[in-house]
């Protein structure tokens, strides 16, 4: 069977090496936009073609992928929001036509326009899980200690507050203690609202993430990994809740292996 060509716009984190990696065990050729300042060094080891983009050069990147013959792409990882709102950040005529056009700054609105820009140029915008659908959360409570009446009742009026926050595309992300709200997420992600949130609760607190009501599976869909729990390790939280079947997790076995070792509890519902 002939090598298959794949495009992937690479953010940070370990998302895009994830996705890199299984599409290139399944023996297409990964071509990759990585964006400077955010993309990982070692994600060109896993892919056939690895160009290092500026935030905004939106026109250079599209005549990559054209010019690779490239008509398929996925969207992985995020965009740092210290790049795009960097004084010296150029947006170029294609992306600044975008961004004159927008009703809002909204992270659906955004991605919304850049999908409709590619397929402009007859280049389709992927379900970002295209290939990793075994990564997917299923459901129940993925280490040893499961939560106690207390958390169950923070995760059920935190769920509750992040199905609100998706539906307004605020963020995916709420940390709560005692049904208290502590943190609400916003541009800055993941990892930097536990943080906050760990400042607030000092300890204890029970970290929600979900996808958005209508959740758009091409862009924005919930991811969580190491990285995530050895944050709520810095933050002291106790309790992670995420969505079955529609979160991503990176590198499971070693989620559960740091919550468990700090008595964290992953709960998938």
């Amino acid at each position: 069977m002939p090598n298959k060509f794949l495009g992937l716009i690479a953010g940070n984190g370990q998302f895009p090496i994830l996705f890199a990696r299984k599409a290139k065990s399944q023996n297409y050729q990964v071509l990759a936009a990585a964006i400077r300042g955010d993309t990982s060094f070692f994600l060109k080891f896993f892919t056939h073609k690895t160009v290092w983009f500026k935030v905004g050069q939106l026109r250079e990147l599209i005549s990559f992928f054209k010019k690779e013959g490239v008509k398929q792409v996925i969207m992985a990882g995020q965009v740092n929001p210290n790049n795009l709102f960097e004084k010296g950040v150029m947006l170029d005529e294609e992306f600044q036509k975008i961004s004159d056009a927008l009703k809002d700054r909204k992270a659906d609105t955004i991605f919304t326009a850049l999908a409709d820009k590619l397929k402009e140029h007859d280049i389709e915008l992927l379900d970002s899980t295209f290939l990793l659908k075994e990564y997917l959360a299923p459901k129940g409570t993925l280490t040893r200690r499961g939560p106690t009446l207390n958390e169950l009742s923070d995760i059920e009026f935190g769920r509750i507050i992040a199905k609100l926050m998706g539906g307004i595309d605020v963020g995916q992300t709420v940390v709560v203690k005692d049904k208290a709200i502590v943190a609400l997420e916003a541009l800055e992600g993941t990892d930097q609202t536990i943080l906050r949130g760990g400042k607030i609760a000092r300890q204890g607190a029970v970290v929600v993430k979900m996808s958005k009501p209508n959740q758009d599976l091409r862009f924005d869909i919930p991811v969580i990994g190491p990285r995530t729990i050895q944050t709520m390790i810095k933050a002291q939280a106790k309790c992670l809740a995420i969505e079955a079947g529609k979160t991503l997790i990176i590198d499971r076995a070693k989620c559960v292996k740091l919550a468990n070792r700090k008595q964290i509890c992953i709960v998938v519902a």
